[in-house]
């Protein structure tokens, strides 16, 4: 993937598409993402979970320091590329008024086990569907932000395209727009922390050891 160089500085988005079918609603959703993100001078690269069995976290503690001790599907993969990112964008068809399960169990593994890619970097969910369910979809989405550190984009509505035999989200103007500002929104925040950066913001200190579980 190459990056586009954007006032001295490179920056990149890695969007994910939970999706099993490639170039579906969901693809045409973060494609539009990714369009206006090139008008802003931004790269972008769409990762496809694509249709192949994934496997759900078992909580065996046996991550890795290259992730997931699993290796017979793309997390890990998508756990290196992370590492060089500096935002990201997980799409998700709707199914029962849910994310995709393939995109929940791809997620589960990929911030458990390389957590620090994603940590401090600006994240967004798109959730698409025929008629309902996307914004229990978004929420659900939204979780592994808010545990991991991540600024969350907004955009003008919730990020939302509807749309269901393939092709159809592009009929969906709002939604479209939705995506476009939201991928504005998503420049501008990068835009600001490398701005940050160069006036000598540093990270916020994460403060650690105290964890209280219900039953002790």
């Amino acid at each position: 993937m190459k990056s586009i160089e954007t006032e001295d500085i490179q920056m990149r988005i890695l969007m994910l598409n939970g999706s099993p079918r490639p170039n579906g609603n969901t693809f045409l959703a973060l494609s539009e993402i990714g369009k206006q993100l090139k008008e802003e001078g931004i790269d972008y690269e769409i990762f496809q979970i694509g249709g192949a069995p994934i496997r759900d976290c078992l909580g065996c503690g046996k991550c890795t320091e290259n992730g997931c001790v699993f290796t017979d599907d793309r997390v890990n993969e998508f756990i290196a590329k992370a590492k060089d990112a500096d935002g990201f964008v997980f799409g998700t068809p709707v199914y029962y008024a849910h994310p995709s399960g393939r995109i929940l169990s791809f997620l589960d593994r990929a911030f458990y086990s390389g957590s620090g890619a994603f940590r401090f970097k600006p994240g967004a969910a798109v959730a698409v569907a025929r008629r309902g369910g996307t914004t229990a979809s978004f929420d659900c989405l939204n979780k592994y932000f808010g545990i991991s550190q991540m600024p969350v984009i907004g955009s003008t509505y919730w990020n939302n395209v509807h749309g269901a035999a393939p092709g159809e989200a592009a009929f969906d103007a709002e939604g479209l727009q939705t995506m476009r500002n939201l991928a504005r929104n998503l420049a501008w925040m990068l835009k600001c922390f490398e701005a940050g950066k160069k006036s000598g913001i540093s990270l916020p200190e994460t403060e650690k050891g105290n964890r209280t579980n219900y039953i002790r």
